[in-house]
């Protein structure tokens, strides 16, 4: 059956209307149409239809009404001591499913046809506490579908279009800001500039005479724009481009990279993506290439930003835009998504460590593209997804030695070569480090080499050159884990897989706890599961943890 939600509540089989009888039974219908399939025992259902006004047979009247709602065809399954209803073909869940596609960027098409879905005032003709209160969110949600629909329209070009549909929702919501925001930024580009300015004054007269309040930093920001005539609220042909150079041995990464390139083509309904991955594993190697492969579709900026290294990354990218920051962290957030609206923009965020450090880049809708780089999964981002980085396959391994040392080289042994693409685990510093060493060493064979390279035993007088390439962004791995996270790593090092038994054992620590220390090392994606309840090191970090169990054992 299809059901509906945003007008009257009507239900349809075989696009024949099915009869649901009396008000207060389509409101029960309701009500479980909006639970999403979560039972609601009879006692909650007669609290969310009478609001604690009900009367003496409440019970009995519920059951009556899920009894002929059945006998109409209605699946009401009994649950947990209540009814539920599951309704995959209901026209709120398939608004909601377009409106996330709207917080992500999506076309006016989409949110049109998302609209297309309102048929009226939604749940009318129920009366009661409960309907109201879902009117009133859903037409929140309508609302907000309305101010994302003008912002496309402005971003894709249609400017007029969207002036004359703001005016209709600035008069039935006319203490609203966000769409006088965006009158404002329509009319602008329509060629009205006084018209624009003249939004503002009506706004502040309605304002304080309504609510003696003055309007918020978005109006005034756009007003102050318009009068400086600011040219970044004028779509451009081309923007800034602060991407670092694409490097020329990039190797491999084809699925990750064809993943990314078609999330970040502009139909694309996902704009904030993630890439997560050890150090040095090539996160923002394949972010900046990314990046590079859809810069056609960003024409209005490429921009890059350290998170590691930058004091303010907020301020950095408004400059970058054009925009002088405002001195307040609030201020400087609401003026980024009211700048980049409507922009095709791509923002490439390098090292983030934490959730808090993204938030306030992330964008509204219609606002730039994110690509995110971490060491391990940000779980707090709405809307984002992520591709976690690995190693390079055996052949790609292969092919980057092939770019470093000479494709004669590796095919005049392909057992010591693939030998040693196995050791690397694929990590590309580790390739990149053993192919210098290689480069200098124009004599040696790759037999000789496996025999050579390797990190020497603690208290050997020197230490080559490659070793503190691999293993400088490991220690910077370990520097971001708490004592007990890093003595793990060093104890449990093994060349064979360890159970969580065994690092109970050797941590002394109950079997839960060392399981979850377990999984906290591979968030930080230096261990690696292998089957059930087992986890393994890669050869590279293997190497290193050994490393370090023997120098703190010398020096105890």
């Amino acid at each position: 059956m299809r059901y509906e939600l945003l007008g009257p509540v009507r239900a349809w089989r075989d696009d024949v209307e099915v009869e649901l009888g009396p008000p207060q039974q389509r409101a029960a219908l309701a009500v479980l149409l909006l639970q999403g399939g979560t039972p609601l025992t009879p006692s909650q259902l007669v609290s969310a239809l009478w609001s604690g006004a009900e009367p003496r047979a409440a019970l009995g009247m519920v059951r009556s009404y899920v009894s002929r709602l059945r006998h109409a065809g209605v699946p009401i399954e009994s649950s947990a001591g209540g009814y539920a209803l599951s309704a995959p073909a209901l026209d709120l869940t398939e608004f909601q499913r377009l409106l996330s596609s709207a917080r992500s960027g999506a076309p006016a098409a989409v949110l049109r046809e998302a609209l297309a879905l309102w048929r009226g005032t939604p749940l009318s003709g129920l009366n009661g506490a409960y309907a109201e209160a879902e009117r009133v969110r859903l037409a929140e949600l309508r609302l907000t579908a309305r101010e994302a629909l003008a912002a496309a329209d402005i971003a894709e070009g249609r400017p007029a279009e969207a002036a004359v549909d703001l005016a209709d929702l600035i008069a039935e919501q006319p203490l609203r800001e966000r769409p006088r925001e965006l009158q404002m930024l329509a009319l602008y580009r329509s060629g009205r500039q006084a018209e624009a300015l003249a939004v503002f004054t009506r706004t502040q007269q309605l304002l304080e005479s309504e609510l003696g309040l003055y309007p918020g930093p978005e109006l005034k920001e756009m007003q102050r724009r318009i009068l400086a005539a600011d040219p970044t609220l004028t779509p451009v042909s081309t923007g800034p481009s602060q991407l670092p150079p694409q490097l020329p041995e990039f190797t491999g990464r084809a699925t990750e990279l064809a993943t990314l390139v078609s999330s970040l083509k502009p139909s694309s309904s996902v704009p904030v993506l993630g890439i997560e991955g050890l150090a040095a594993i090539g996160k923002t190697t394949l972010a900046v290439h990314a990046a590079h492969e859809v810069s056609q579709s960003y024409p209005d900026g490429r921009l890059f930003v350290d998170l590691s290294a930058s004091p303010d990354p907020l301020a950095e990218l408004l400059r970058a835009i054009g925009v002088p920051p405002p001195p307040s962290p609030s201020e400087r957030a609401a003026l980024w998504r009211a700048r980049t609206t409507g922009l095709k923009l791509l923002v490439v965020l390098d090292d983030a460590r934490t959730e808090e450090e993204i938030r306030p880049l992330i964008p509204g809708p219609a606002g730039p593209a994110l690509i995110i780089t971490a060491r391990r999964r940000l779980y707090g981002l709405p809307h984002a997804h992520w591709t976690k980085l690995g190693g390079l396959t055996p052949s790609d391994s292969l092919a980057l030695l092939e770019r470093l040392i000479g494709r004669d080289r590796v095919t005049q042994d392909p057992q010591a070569s693939q030998a040693l693409a196995e050791r690397t685990a694929g990590f590309p510093q580790v390739i990149q480090a053993v192919g210098a060493r290689l480069s200098a060493r124009p004599a040696w064979t790759l037999a000789e080499a496996l025999t050579r390279l390797g990190r020497p035993a603690p208290g050997a007088p020197v230490t080559p050159p490659e070793c503190w390439a691999i293993e400088k962004p490991y220690e910077s791995a370990l520097a971001q884990l708490t004592p007990a996270q890093s003595r793990a790593f060093s104890l449990l090092a093994s060349p064979t897989p360890l159970s969580v038994a065994t690092a109970a054992t050797t941590l002394d620590l109950p079997l839960p706890d060392a399981a979850v220390l377990l999984e906290s090392l591979v968030d930080a994606h230096l261990l690696q599961p292998s089957g059930t309840d087992r986890y393994r090191y890669e050869e590279p970090l293997l190497m290193f943890a050994l490393g370090r169990r023997a120098e703190s054992m010398q020096v105890g």
